[in-house]
């Protein structure tokens, strides 16, 4: 996809990703995880990354809020913004994947287009894409509330919040669902780390 550049063409390298996976300890992925805030994402996905590492493989933790602070600062949270900010964070992912990596994507990425995106320049890159809805009931998120954006919602303070009035389009087939049933966030992970 050339988008605006119409001239720019893809320049392969002479690197072929068999050769990248030998020295990363295995095959690139993306691992897609999306659900509300505070639903346990950012927390299954810091375990996943350690785990596949403490394993062997190659891993990078991709957050959403991390990469706010650079790549994605010039972004707000319009319906626009958040899709350009899947779309961007979607691109790093394939990248890093097609270097061997496993991409750890913990995002809201509310919408399922754009997350459906993201997919799709993976599965035409020949790179594999896991989806994993960490689905935690709103009400569950709003108690455990960690950055106090729910109450700020909920008393006017704040607009636009994901499950409050944005809306949040869970996935239709993900790989993989998780729910709060008590499980550590490492077994999560381990459950995850299955699929790869």
């Amino acid at each position: 996809m050339s988008g605006r550049s119409p001239d720019v063409r893809w320049h392969d390298g002479a690197v072929s990703r068999d050769l990248r996976a030998g020295l990363t300890g295995g095959v690139g992925s993306v691992v897609w995880l999306t659900g509300l805030s505070g639903s346990g994402k950012s927390t299954v996905a810091v375990e996943l990354e350690r785990l596949l590492v403490e394993s062997g493989r190659a891993a990078y933790l991709l957050d959403g809020d991390n990469l706010r602070h650079g790549l994605n600062g010039d972004l707000g949270f319009s319906d626009e913004d958040r899709t350009e900010n899947i779309r961007r964070v979607g691109e790093v992912a394939l990248l890093f994947a097609d270097a061997g990596l496993v991409s750890v994507v913990p995002l809201i990425s509310p919408f399922r287009a754009a997350r459906g995106a993201a997919r799709q320049r993976c599965e035409q890159a020949g790179i594999r894409f896991v989806e994993v809805f960490v689905n935690t009931p709103l009400a569950v998120c709003e108690q455990r509330d960690p950055k106090g954006l729910y109450s700020r919602a909920r008393a006017g303070e704040l607009t636009g919040m994901t499950g409050i009035d944005s809306p949040y389009e869970p996935p239709e087939r993900p790989e993989l669902e998780i729910t709060p049933d008590g499980s550590s966030a490492r077994a999560q992970a381990m459950r995850v780390a299955e699929l790869l």
